[in-house]
């Protein structure tokens, strides 16, 4: 069974398809969400969530009462590189979760040594359960105030998003994380981390 995720990223794939086909460059406008479902014999909703990971990507733009059109991002080469990277084989969404796992550990271990026990208690009431993974780790890292392992994460996590749901953390699992971040207990928080945190694409 075709799950919703591994559908719309089919989706995305064919609209990249019928731009390479059409001979659009940048600058250029796509067709139109209806001309594409249409054309890919899909829902307008499944055209929308595709064009929206396109956009994120850097791929597109859409522009208010005008449409939506092939961006130039030559400037980003980054994301053009990662975009495509993400949408291919298990393995490599596979490898980019497995990176934003180190950058999480990373994240947690840095806290661990540089928190002062007031920002620990910060840390507490930045977060409420049932809270989010992303929110969990945005109010580390920028607690941990190092500004590139911030912009590191931030892209890795708005890309690792388009391939795996942002889980919500049980209440239970939370106050235990916590605490034992609080005690620093290294081991202990990497162990729970690896237990409760990892995330693997499921090969179809």
């Amino acid at each position: 069974m075709t799950t919703p995720t591994k559908m719309y990223l089919e989706i995305v794939k064919k609209i990249r398809a019928i731009i390479v086909a059409d001979g659009l460059k940048a600058g250029d406008k796509i067709p139109s969400e209806r001309e594409l479902s249409d054309r890919l014999n899909v829902g307008r909703s499944s055209v929308r969530e595709a064009l929206r990971a396109l956009e994120l990507l850097g791929l597109i733009e859409t522009r208010r009462g005008e449409g939506t059109f092939i961006k130039d991002f030559k400037e980003h080469h980054l994301v053009e590189l990662l975009g495509t990277f993400i949408l291919e084989q298990d393995k490599t969404k596979n490898d980019l979760l497995e990176t934003k796992l180190e950058i999480e550990k990373s994240c947690i271990q840095l806290f661990m040594k540089k928190a002062s026990v007031k920002e620990y208690e910060n840390l507490r009431e930045m977060l409420s359960a049932p809270t989010s993974r992303t929110d969990l780790f945005k109010a580390i890292v920028t607690i941990v105030d190092n500004s590139l392992m911030l912009r590191i994460w931030t892209l890795v996590n708005s890309y690792a998003r388009i391939i795996s749901e942002d889980n919500m953390i049980e209440s239970g699992v939370l106050e235990e994380l916590l605490e034992a971040m609080r005690e620093k207990q290294a081991e202990q928080v990497i162990k729970l981390y690896e237990k409760h945190f990892t995330e693997i694409v499921d090969k179809k």
